[in-house]
């Protein structure tokens, strides 16, 4: 028996590490999962060199939430999992790989051990919850990301309180094109400077407000300005993006990576304007991913 779940990335509106608030929504990049039954023990297969430990970890935890045991121990019920995954997401980069990592494999398995041991499954929020604790465990997060988490598992646009993890806003975000300029550099979350973030609060506030308005385009244009300046990136980016006539720019989580929202009648001269620099890195083609987290087995 074996489940195969799709997670998408999400793109920063509000980043949350400044005042425990955010905003986030899906794009078309993602993490598929596969998880099938081995007789003990956990096994991690990654398409991409990473660290295999949130991996474990979710596994881990579904397996204790079902009370199930996988080394063999005890006389519980006993069987392991192997899990491998196929990514087009960029991890590192801000564009929540840890959360679509998170929701694809807390997802999968929990399908997969409640079918097998004909437990009661869990409901969307007890997963993404379990998904939450695994990164804090795994110490890729700092706020625990519930913004990028549920905007990677419903899609569309989420407003989030991350710190009581509560949805104040979920919704259908419009269906425009993105494009993400991804520097020659990565930025690993839990290695950001939080001290530098924070003093943004009173400023970052106002984003979120612009976010609970449903102005999200004018929050993620602040947002990105007042990350990227404070986390050291150029935010001349930002700038040059919207003056090529993007609907809305910005950075996303804490870099590296920069998003736009563009139509048609944009895409090119953004495209042109990146292309410019003299470090330039590579440009990505997705759009708004309003399905979310999905079983495709």
């Amino acid at each position: 028996m074996k489940k195969i779940i799709r997670s998408p990335g999400s793109a920063t509106i509000v980043n949350a590490i400044a005042t425990g608030s955010g905003s986030a929504f899906g794009i078309n990049l993602d993490i598929v999962a596969e998880a099938k039954l081995r007789d003990f023990g956990i096994k991690c297969s990654p398409d991409l060199d990473i660290d295999t430990s949130l991996m474990s970890i979710c596994a881990k935890n579904v397996f204790n939430y079902y009370d199930i045991d996988f080394e063999g121990n005890n006389d519980m019920d006993v069987c392991g999992v192997e899990i491998l995954t196929k990514s087009n997401l960029p991890p590192a980069s801000g564009l929540s790989s840890s959360s679509a990592l998170s929701n694809s494999i807390t997802l999968a398995i929990s399908k997969l051990l409640a079918e097998e041991f004909d437990k009661k499954p869990m409901n969307d929020l007890e997963i993404i919850n379990l998904a939450i604790d695994s990164s804090l465990e795994a110490k890729v997060t700092i706020t625990g990301a519930f913004d990028d988490a549920t905007a990677s598992y419903f899609g569309g646009v989420t407003v989030t309180n991350n710190m009581d993890r509560e949805i104040l806003i979920k919704e259908k975000m419009d269906d425009h094109k993105v494009l993400i300029y991804m520097p020659n550099k990565d930025s690993m979350t839990a290695n950001s400077e939080v001290k530098r973030m924070k003093l943004l609060a009173p400023l970052v506030d106002i984003a979120f407000e612009k976010a609970c308005q449903k102005q999200y385009y004018t929050a993620l244009n602040l947002n990105g300005i007042l990350y990227s300046n404070a986390l050291g990136f150029n935010t001349e980016i930002v700038i040059d993006t919207l003056s090529a006539g993007a609907i809305a720019s910005g950075l996303s989580g804490t870099g590296s990576a920069y998003v736009a929202v563009i139509d048609d009648q944009s895409k090119d001269h953004v495209k042109d304007i990146w292309n410019s620099y003299t470090d330039s890195g590579r440009i990505i083609e997705t759009e708004v991913d309003n399905l979310g987290t999905s079983i495709i087995n």
